[in-house]
C-alpha cells in the first residue's frame, strides 16, 4: 500500500503535495518523492529518497523546485527493496513520462523483457518502472491512447497518476483493486488515494471506480472509461473530519485493519496458487524437492502475534510434509543452545522484518548452517535481506500496535509454504490438494462474511467489558488460536487473560474457574468437538459463562453455551484464519468499550528493535 497526491493549479504545487503526503504517509513510510513539470515548462523535475517524508523535505529545502502541475508519492515498498532508485516517481527514458503507482503489476517481468529487448533500460527494480516505459513506448502524440494501451497491456492491482511533458496543464490517472479519487476545487483540482491527502483544500471529491480513467486540469475534470467513452459522475461530498478520514471513516486504525483482512488475504495470495495444476508460486524461493529430503527438522522462530502463528504453521506443515516441525519464542531460541545444522529449515515470521530477537535468532541459526526463510511484511527489512529465501506478506502497512492482518497473512503464508512442501515431497494427493487450494481462495469472502456480522460480537463486549479475568479454551489448532485470541484482549484492555488447552482442565486449570467467570471456547475443529463439549459443560458446571465459537451447522454447542458466534464452514485446517476474526472483534470492542487508547497500547512499541 502506497500513498498517491497529484495537484493541477495557478499555485506552487510543492508544498500542496507535501502537505498531502503528510497525510498519507500512514500508507508507506519507506520512501517518498514528488515529480512536477516546472515552471517553464522544459522538463519534469523530480526529487525523490529513501526514508521518512522529512528527508524529502529537507531535500526540497536544498534545492527547490517550482511548478503548477504535480505527482507526489509515499511508498510501502513491494518490488525492490527501499533506496533511492526504486522510490518513486518513476520517469519514462525519454524523460517525457513521470508516473507514481500504487498496487503490484504480476506481469511485470514479462513486460520488462519485452521492453528491454525494444531497447529500453531500467533504473530500478520496481514493478512500476515498467509502465513508464511502456507509455513512451505507445505514445505518438497523443498521451491518453498512450495511457489506455498500457493499461490494457498491465495486469494486478494499480492507481496510477501520470504526468507528460507535452501536456504540462494535465495529470492523467487510473484505478484498478486500490484506490483512488479526484478532489474538486475551483481554479485549480486533485488527485489522491485517500480523502485526506486533499480535505484541506476541497471537499468535493469523485471516487474513481475500476478502469476508469480521469483527465485532471486545473479548470476541468473529465471521467472517460477506456474506449473514451464520457463517463457521469456524482459528486461526493466530504463530512468527515481529517483524524477520522486517514482511518478510512472508521474510529481506530485497529479496526479498519481488521476490516482490511479480505483484501490482505487476497493480495497475499496473488499469483501464488493458480486456480489449476498441481503447484505453489513461492516469489522465486528455491527449495528444491532434494532439499526438502534432507531435512531432519524444521524450526519457526517468532515473537508475539507471530508465534502464535507459528504454532498453526507446526500444526499444518506437520499434517502435510509429515516434518517435525519445532515452534520456538525467538527471545529464547538462542540461549538454549538449539540443536540446528545444515539439515534444519528455519523459518522467522515477523511484520516489521526488523525485531531484534528474530532476527538474532535468524543469525545463530545461519551460523550454524541452518537454511533460512523469512515471512515479513517489508521489503528491504534486515530480516528479507539477510534470510536465505523470503515470502512476503502483502498486508500493507499495519499501524495499530496490536497486529491483526499481518496475522491471518502470516498464516496465509505458512498454508502456501506446506502446500508447497507437500506437493514436492508427494506427501499430498491431488485431490487433497485441490481441496484445500480452493477453499483458500474462498477465504476472503468468508472472512468478510464475519466482518458484516460484527454487532453480535460488539453486543457481548458490551455486556463483558468488566470482567477481571476472560479464559480462553481450546484444542487443537484452537488452542492456537486461542493464544491469539488472548493475547490481543490482554495488550490493549487490559484484562487479565489466559488461554489453556481444553483438555488440561482437569490437571489444574479448573480451578480458577468460579461462578460467573467469563470463558471464550473455541470448538471449529470437527474431530475434536465432541471434546470441547464435554470441556464446556465441566466450565459451565462450575458457575462459568460461556461464549462458543464454532463452526455453522454445529448447533449442538449451543445446549452448552450462553452465547455462540458461528463462522462460515470450511475445512478444519483453515479455520484459523475466521475464528481468529470475531475474537480480535472482540478484544477492539471490549477494549473501546473501557476506554483505551486502542491504537496505542500502554508500554508497547508497534516494532520491538531492542532486546
Amino acid at each position: 500500500m502506497c500513498g498517491i497526491v497529484g495537484y493541477v493549479g495557478t499555485k506552487n504545487c510543492v508544498p500542496i503535495l507535501l502537505s498531502g503526503l503528510k497525510r498519507l504517509e500512514y500508507r508507506g513510510y519507506d520512501s517518498a518523492g514528488v515529480a512536477v513539470i516546472d515552471i517553464d515548462k522544459s522538463k519534469i523535475d523530480i526529487v525523490k529518497t529513501k526514508g521518512r517524508l522529512t528527508i524529502l523535505e529537507e531535500k526540497l529545502n536544498q534545492n527547490p523546485i517550482e511548478g503548477f502541475v504535480g505527482i507526489g508519492h509515499t511508498r510501502w515498498a513491494t518490488h525492490g527493496e527501499p533506496s533511492d532508485e526504486n522510490s518513486h516517481p518513476h520517469v519514462s527514458q525519454n524523460g517525457k513520462v513521470a508516473i507514481v503507482h500504487n498496487g503490484i503489476i504480476e506481469n511485470y517481468l514479462k513486460l520488462k523483457e519485452f521492453l528491454i529487448k525494444k531497447g529500453y533500460t531500467f533504473a530500478s527494480d520496481t514493478d512500476t518502472e515498467v509502465v513508464a516505459h511502456l507509455i513512451e513506448y505507445y505514445y505518438d502524440g497523443d498521451i491518453l491512447d498512450a495511457f489506455i494501451k498500457t493499461l490494457e497491456k498491465i495486469q494486478g492491482s494499480y492507481a496510477l497518476g501520470v504526468l507528460c511533458l507535452d501536456r504540462p496543464d494535465m495529470i492523467l490517472a487510473a484505478r484498478k483493486d486500490s484506490p483512488l479519487i479526484v478532489g474538486l476545487g475551483q481554479g485549480e483540482n486533485f488527485i489522491a488515494s485517500d480523502i485526506p491527502a486533499i480535505l484541506e483544500y476541497t471537499r468535493d471529491t469523485y471516487i474513481l471506480e475500476e478502469n476508469e480513467i480521469a483527465i485532471v486540469t486545473k479548470d476541468k475534470v473529465e471521467i472517460v472509461n477506456t474506449e473514451k467513452e464520457p463517463v457521469k459522475k456524482e459528486v461526493f461530498h466530504v463530512t468527515w473530519d481529517v483524524s477520522s478520514a486517514e482511518k478510512g471513516g472508521y474510529e481506530h486504525f485497529m479496526i479498519k485493519e481488521i476490516m482490511e483482512q479480505p483484501k490482505a488475504i487476497r493480495d497475499t495470495l496473488t499469483g501464488r496458487l493458480p486456480d489449476s495444476g498441481f503447484e505453489v508460486n513461492l516469489d522465486g524461493i528455491k527449495i528444491t524437492k532434494e532439499d526438502l529430503q534432507k531435512l531432519n527438522k524444521i524450526f519457526i522462530v517468532a515473537c508475539g502475534t507471530a508465534y502464535h502463528a507459528g504454532i498453526v504453521g507446526k500444526h499444518v506443515i506437520e499434517k502435510l510434509t509429515r516434518i517435525p516441525v519445532e515452534v520456538d519464542i525467538a527471545s529464547e531460541f538462542r540461549y538454549r543452545d538449539p540443536i540446528v545444522d545444515e539439515n534444519t529449515l528455519t523459518i522467522v515470521i515477523s511484520q516489521s522484518g526488523e525485531t531484534i530477537d528474530t532476527l538474532v535468532a535468524m543469525r545463530e541459526a545461519k551460523a550454524r548452517g541452518s537454511r533460512t526463510l523469512g515471512i515479513v511484511n517489508v521489503v528491504g527489512s534486515s530480516i528479507a535481506r539477510e534470510v536465505d529465501d523470503c515470502l512476503y506478506t502483502w498486508a500493507g502497512p499495519e499501524i495499530a500496535v496490536a497486529s491483526t492482518k499481518a496475522y491471518t497473512t502470516q498464516l496465509i503464508c505458512l498454508y502456501l509454504i506446506a502446500l508447497d512442501f507437500a506437493t514436492k515431497l508427494g506427501t499430498i494427493s491431488y485431490e487433497d490438494f485441490a481441496k484445500i487450494r480452493d477453499e483458500i481462495k474462498r477465504l476472503p469472502e468468508k472472512v468478510e462474511y464475519v466482518l458484516t456480522h460484527r454487532e453480535n460480537i460488539q453486543k457481548y463486549a458490551s455486556e463483558h467489558f468488566n470482567a477481571k479475568d476472560i479464559f480462553y479454551l481450546g484444542r487443537g489448532l484452537d488452542f492456537a488460536v486461542a493464544m491469539e485470541g488472548s493475547l490481543k484482549l490482554k495488550e490493549i484492555s487490559y484484562i487479565h487473560s489466559e488461554a489453556y488447552a481444553a483438555g488440561e482442565l482437569k490437571h489444574g486449570t479448573i480451578a480458577l474457574i468460579e461462578d460467573g467467570t467469563f470463558v471464550i471456547a473455541l470448538a471449529t475443529q470437527e474431530k475434536l468437538f465432541e471434546k470441547m463439549v464435554s470441556n464446556i459443560k465441566e466450565v459451565k458446571s462450575r458457575g462459568a459463562v460461556v461464549l462458543s465459537v464454532a463452526q455453522e451447522g454445529n448447533t449442538d454447542i449451543e445446549n452448552v453455551s450462553d452465547h455462540v458466534l458461528y463462522i462460515p464452514r470450511t475445512l478444519d485446517i483453515l479455520a484459523p484464519v475466521l475464528t481468529v476474526v470475531p475474537l480480535q472483534l472482540f478484544a477492539y470492542y471490549t477494549a473501546v468499550q473501557r476506554g483505551c487508547d486502542v491504537d496505542k497500547p500502554r508500554n508497547l512499541a508497534k516494532s520491538v528493535t531492542v532486546e
